[in-house]
């Protein structure tokens, strides 16, 4: 199983609807200081189930949510989309009719968070038990962050 998109709305400095292709391979997120690297990776934990807003460098989770800058209005709705390539089965049983699996976190203010898989609304530990079952995670060694 890989990914193959993640799609960004109001997370963090990412105001608008934002999609990343990830292709084959190794992918790297380079650019200058301040354009949102850090936030991407951490869309990654923070629809995979995390739940410290600490380590989301944040003092609540719906710090997540876009703030607004001096030309742009905040945003009350925060949401991160992960599309996954399953074509190979490899994922949990229960998902092996799919060759696609979406999973998707979204917050709303002063609501709490939502989690989906196949637009289907289940549990935090859901979501955290399916990446478990890949052997990832929002805590997995192989999503380096800073610090």
């Amino acid at each position: 199983m890989e990914f193959k998109k993640i799609q960004l709305n109001g997370f963090k400095s990412f105001s608008e609807k934002t999609d990343f292709i990830i292709d084959n391979g190794l992918t790297g997120i380079v650019g200058p200081n301040g354009c949102g690297k850090s936030n991407i990776v951490e869309s990654l934990r923070w629809c995979m189930g995390e739940t410290s807003a600490k380590s989301m460098r944040g003092s609540g989770m719906e710090d997540v949510i876009f703030s607004g800058t001096s030309n742009r209005p905040s945003k009350n709705i925060s949401e991160v989309v992960l599309l996954l390539d399953n074509k190979a089965k490899e994922g949990p049983s229960q998902y092996n009719e799919f060759d696609e699996i979406t999973i998707k976190r979204k917050i709303e203010k002063d609501k709490g968070s939502k989690y989906y898989i196949n637009d289907k609304e289940v549990r935090a530990r859901d979501v955290q038990t399916f990446f478990a079952d890949l052997s990832t995670g929002a805590h997995s060694p192989s999503l380096i962050s800073q610090g």
